[in-house]
């Protein structure tokens, strides 16, 4: 996700010439546990993108990035990658090159949510369409209730993209998503008892004993450079 975002960022500003950082802040990998209901409950909000806010009244009409087109219509999620490095090198070497000389064809494939990965094609897109017609509805519901309108997508389009208002909501991100009090609990108890393995793990091998058993999954501390 570094280098993605590294990566990303560098293409964005190449593309509408800005300068600095795009993303404001670094990725953060937030835990999705097993539950059903946890994972149904993210899918769900990744898709109600754009409605939710009162942006769109359809999810299909989010005109940003978005991955519901390709899991209700089966649209295409098809473009370039383009290898900077060989482009640098050719101008190096004063060689012309086109615009997709370095550049190779990439599709991103969408992968099931892991409690529906056992679902056909069809019926996994007919859970889906089930799921996106609920948040159009909740949000259509809410909408009648509070008085309020979508902005729609010609607004969104004509706004300023380096536009932030005064006031920002922030809260904290999440260390974990469950659906249920007993999962987060177990998942924080195991969270601990993994923290506490690796600090002890740590202290012995600082202490020198480099055979100290580290819990699986973790990544030993950098020992001091000792020179040959």
């Amino acid at each position: 996700m570094r280098d993605f975002k590294s990566k990303l960022a560098r293409e964005v500003n190449r593309l509408t010439r800005w300068q600095g950082p795009v993303f404001a802040r670094r990725y953060n990998m937030a835990v999705v546990t097993q539950e059903e209901g946890a994972q149904i409950e993210r899918l769900a909000y990744i898709l109600s993108n754009g409605v939710k806010e009162d942006l769109v009244e359809h999810v299909r009409e989010w005109p940003g990035v978005q991955s519901a087109r390709a899991l209700l219509d089966g649209e295409s999620m098809t473009g370039h990658w383009f290898d900077r490095t060989r482009e640098y090198a050719a101008r190096n070497l004063r060689q012309p090159f086109k615009r997709l000389r370095f550049a190779t064809e990439e599709t991103v494939v969408l992968s099931k949510i892991p409690c529906w990965a056992h679902l056909s094609a069809d019926h996994y897109r007919a859970r889906v369409t089930a799921l996106v017609d609920s948040i159009e509805e909740e949000a259509a519901l809410r909408r009648r209730e509070s008085g309020r309108s979508v902005i729609g997508m010609e607004a969104i389009l004509a706004k300023d993209p380096l536009y932030r208002p005064a006031k920002l909501a922030k809260s904290p991100a999440p260390l974990l998503h469950a659906f249920s009090k007993a999962a987060r609990k177990a998942f924080y108890e195991g969270f601990s008892w993994f923290v506490s393995l690796f600090r002890t793990a740590a202290e012995r091998l600082k202490a020198g004993d480099h055979n100290a058993p580290f819990p699986a999954g973790s990544f030993p501390p950098g020992m001091p450079f000792v020179p040959g």
